[in-house]
């Protein structure tokens, strides 16, 4: 099977990452093959994207984002996880795609739990030694894999970014509805009382 080539990421971030979905990411290394299907995604659409790390501006964390399109781009956050992102576009606009949950096709021991960033990158291995990668490396690449109809598709807004406003509250985030290996996201809003 032939890898995504890197000319696919190397388009409109909100058309790459529903595409992404269905994929199958490959991480080879230490721990062996693992290859786990895509079925949860978050579009960071670029310095003008309140929620997106290139927001901030150009930073040696975020250099990997401002290009070429089809790079790694890891990170960690709280101090303990890592979480793992595709670069998109053009070069210079610093958008990405997290990958937010998979689901296991190989190499993935049973019950090991691969929704949300933090578990995916865990299992499947992946960490700041793959930052800026090409997506198209013998250690990490992408394969196409079997499309999520489009009556599979949901959309919400992304977790965990609402610091930034009303970037927070758009449908940004997308996943496969028929999947359990999605997050379990509870919004932290207080319940409106009948």
């Amino acid at each position: 099977m032939s890898l995504l080539p890197l000319s696919f990421y190397a388009r409109p971030t909100l058309e790459v990452a529903r595409e992404l979905l269905g994929s199958l990411l490959v991480v080879d290394g230490v721990r062996g093959r693992r290859v786990g299907r895509i079925v949860e995604v978050e579009a960071y659409l670029g310095e003008h994207d309140l929620a997106c790390h290139s927001s901030k501006g150009r930073t040696p964390r975020t250099e990997v984002m401002f290009g070429p399109a089809g790079r790694s781009y890891v990170y960690l956050i709280y101090g303990m996880h890592h979480c793992f992102n595709v670069v998109t576009d053009a070069p210079g606009v610093a958008a990405a795609v997290l990958v937010r949950g998979v689901e296991p096709v190989e190499g993935i021991p049973p019950g090991e739990r691969t929704d949300g960033p933090g578990r995916l990158c865990r299992v499947m291995g992946l960490n700041l030694n793959h930052n800026g990668l090409t997506l198209d490396s013998e250690g990490l690449h992408l394969l196409p894999g079997t499309p999520v109809p489009d009556a599979r598709v949901e959309r919400g807004p992304r977790i965990g970014v609402e610091y930034a406003g009303a970037w927070a509250a758009e449908p940004f985030r997308l996943w496969d509805r028929d999947s359990g290996h999605v997050s379990r996201f509870v919004s932290r809003r207080p319940r409106r009382r009948p």
